[in-house]
């Protein structure tokens, strides 16, 4: 699959994922500074987890992010939680859309969703960047790192959001987290090496690292807007999984793009990188460091298979979603297709491990 064609641009809306548009224009007129109708919906061909839709009106393009409806797992979905960590990020300048409303009332769209800025831009669905030049890659690889950086330096506190997640315990909690929906997700299946990774993920559970910041969760290439113009970052998307946490996990499951092959979510491994001005991953780790201040990162071989794990724990849930008819894309079956390969590269990480 071509993930830069399967997930560029928008389609028609979806018969399962339809609702009335007319209440959702009465909804902007009420909510959305400036809005002026009419509007129409479609829909982003990209995301697997919450319906994602593009609205165009007489005022401007705008985004609407909603949970799925149907079953869901406990915790899942939080669209409050994503509306929540924009609005404070964006007010510290982060790189984030400009959110106008969320909406708890499953009246006018049949689940909680909220309304941002449509911010014009360029995504790359592909580590390596194609289309650029050596130089502008480069320069579009800092612009991750420094903006990953910028992310782990505030202070939660300080930006409204002490109580966003516990400070201490985040990759304890993680791993049980993910191996309960794991395990918990019967109309999935279970696979074997995700159960072998359970019980290594348990018994070399690392000591709580000290330290705790706003952690996107899924910080990857394709979850950021860059400049149609120059190798910068403009937003950052999909913050549904974020949390306080441990920056370290956040950034090691951000350094999985090195270990991914490009036929798993389009990864660097076995790719000349200095050809192409994509810095090595012992440079792009440096360059973090640097950044925020610390020496290394610490228990990043246990984190590696564990952000590995997570996605595909992630995947699995795309399959969960797929028998219960509740899956956003039409890309679904293709996406959880790569889950027994991804578990297999994390057991191999974890047989490399020297823990």
């Amino acid at each position: 699959m071509d993930r830069t064609h399967a997930n560029t641009g928008t389609r028609p809306v979806s018969e399962a994922l339809r609702f009335d548009e007319r209440a959702l224009e009465r909804w902007m007129e009420a909510n959305v500074e400036g809005f002026r109708g009419p509007l129409r919906v479609s829909q982003f061909k990209g995301g697997q987890s919450n319906p994602t839709y593009r609205i165009d009106a007489a005022s401007g393009s705008y985004v609407l992010r909603r949970k799925p409806p149907g079953k869901l797992l406990p915790g899942a979905h939080a669209v409050d939680r994503e509306f929540r960590v924009i609005e404070a990020l964006g007010r510290q300048g982060f790189p984030v859309a400009r959110v106008y409303g969320l909406c708890d009332d499953e009246n006018i769209v049949g689940t909680p969703f909220y309304v941002m800025d449509m911010v014009e831009g360029r995504i790359f669905w592909e580590a390596g960047m194609p289309g650029l030049s050596r130089e502008d890659r480069a320069a579009a690889f800092d612009s991750m790192n420094a903006t990953i950086a910028a992310l782990h330096n505030f202070d939660p506190a300080g930006i409204g959001l002490g109580d966003y997640g516990k400070p201490t315990g985040f990759v304890e909690r993680q791993v049980a987290r993910w191996s309960k929906q794991y395990v918990g997700d019967a109309e999935a299946g279970r696979i074997a090496t995700m159960d072998r990774l359970v019980a290594w993920l348990e018994k070399h559970l690392p000591e709580d690292s000290g330290r705790s910041s706003v952690v996107h969760g899924d910080f990857r290439c394709d979850n950021m807007i860059f400049d149609a113009n120059r190798p910068a970052v403009r937003a950052v998307l999909d913050w549904e999984l974020s949390t306080l946490g441990d920056p370290a996990s956040d950034f090691t499951y951000h350094l999985l793009m090195y270990r991914m092959p490009k036929e798993l979510f389009a990864g660097l491994a076995g790719i000349e990188l200095d050809p192409l001005g994509i810095p090595s991953e012992e440079d792009y780790v440096a360059a973090y460091c640097r950044r925020t201040g610390r020496k290394d990162l610490p228990n990043k071989a246990y984190l590696l298979v564990f952000n590995m794990f997570r996605l595909a724990a992630i995947l699995h849930g795309i399959r969960g979603r797929i028998a219960r008819g509740t899956a956003s894309s039409a890309h679904a079956i293709e996406t959880a297709s790569k889950l027994e390969p991804l578990a297999e590269l994390a057991w191999t990480e974890a047989e490399m491990a020297a823990l």
